[in-house]
C-alpha cells in the first residue's frame, strides 16, 4: 500500500506517534517534562505553535500550527532528541518509535474543533481519567490547574482563547458522539494531492452520494448543506438538483 503524502504546508496538523512494538516511551513525569521541553526548543526554532497536546505512556497526540513548510524537519528533531535522551537514561539501544509519525492536515474549522474534543478526551478514553483536565499531561489540564506552568510553545494556541468563551469548556466534556467519530475517521482518510504546489481536498463523497436517498425537504437540506462543507459549490449542487443557485443560498443561510 502506498503512503500517504507528507504535507508539511502551512497551516494545522494532528500528529500521532507510538512507541516500537507499542512500548511505554515516557516511564515518569521526567520523561513528559522531558519531551515538552524538546518540543518546545524545536517550536521556537521552526516558528510552530502548539495548539493542543496530549501525552500518553506508549504514544502521544499533538496539534500543530504550522507557519513555514517544515513539518518534516520539526519532527526530525522532536523525536531524535527525545529517543537520545531516553536511551541514554535507560541505557537503551535501538529505535524507539514505531515507524514513521502519522500526520494530518487540518482543513477546516469543524474538524479542528472535534480534534480539541478528541484529544484532550484520549486519556478518558484509555480510562486514565474520569474528566478532561483531570490527567496531567494535556493542555487543557495545565489551563485549569495551574495556568502559569502553561509551556511556552502554547501561549498561544487557539484553545486557551476559545476557553474564554462561555460553554465552551462544557461542550469539551461532551462525550464524542457516532457522528463526530466517524467525521474525523472520514478527515484522516481523505486523500490530499499536491499540485503546482497547492493543495487539493479530494472529495469524501460524490455529489450523488451526498444528494440521493433522501425522504423528505429537512433531510436534502441537510444533504445539502453537508455537500456544501464538503467542497461542493452551490453551483454544482443546484445544477445536480434542477434547482436555482437562489434556493440553495437561502437554505445555506439558515444553517449558518
Amino acid at each position: 500500500m502506498p503512503r500517504r503524502p507528507r504535507i508539511d504546508f502551512a497551516g494545522f496538523h494532528h500528529i500521532v506517534n507510538r512507541g516500537v512494538a507499542r512500548t511505554d516511551i515516557y516511564l515518569c513525569s521526567d520523561d513528559k517534562n522531558k519531551f515538552l521541553e524538546i518540543l518546545c526548543k524545536a517550536c521556537k526554532l521552526y516558528r510552530v505553535n502548539v495548539h493542543d497536546y496530549c501525552l500518553m505512556d506508549n504514544h502521544y497526540h499533538l496539534l500543530l500550527e504550522l507557519t513555514e513548510e517544515n513539518l518534516s524537519l520539526l519532527m526530525r528533531q522532536i523525536n531524535s532528541n527525545y529517543a537520545i535522551y531516553f536511551n541514554k537514561k535507560y541505557n537503551r539501544l535501538g529505535h524507539l518509535w514505531q515507524g514513521r509519525y502519522k500526520s494530518y492536515y487540518v482543513v477546516n474549522e469543524s474538524y479542528l474543533f472535534t480534534l480539541y474534543k478528541y484529544i484532550e478526551q484520549n486519556p478518558i478514553q484509555a480510562k486514565m481519567s474520569e474528566y478532561i483536565g483531570q490527567y496531567e499531561f494535556t493542555l487543557l489540564a495545565t489551563f485549569l490547574q495551574n495556568s502559569l506552568n502553561i509551556i511556552e510553545c502554547a501561549r498561544h494556541s487557539q484553545l486557551l482563547e476559545l476557553l474564554k468563551e462561555d460553554g465552551v469548556l462544557e461542550h469539551l466534556e461532551l462525550n464524542l458522539n457516532d457522528d463526530e467519530l466517524q467525521k474525523l475517521k472520514e478527515e484522516q482518510k481523505r486523500k490530499i494531492e499536491i499540485k503546482e504546489h497547492e493543495l487539493k481536498l479530494h472529495k469524501l463523497k460524490s455529489i450523488e452520494e451526498h444528494l440521493s436517498g433522501y425522504n423528505n425537504k429537512e433531510e436534502r437540506n441537510n444533504a445539502m448543506f453537508s455537500a456544501i462543507k464538503d467542497g461542493y459549490t452551490q453551483a454544482s449542487i443546484a445544477k445536480y438538483l434542477n434547482v436555482s443557485t437562489s434556493t440553495i443560498s437561502k437554505i445555506v443561510k439558515r444553517f449558518e
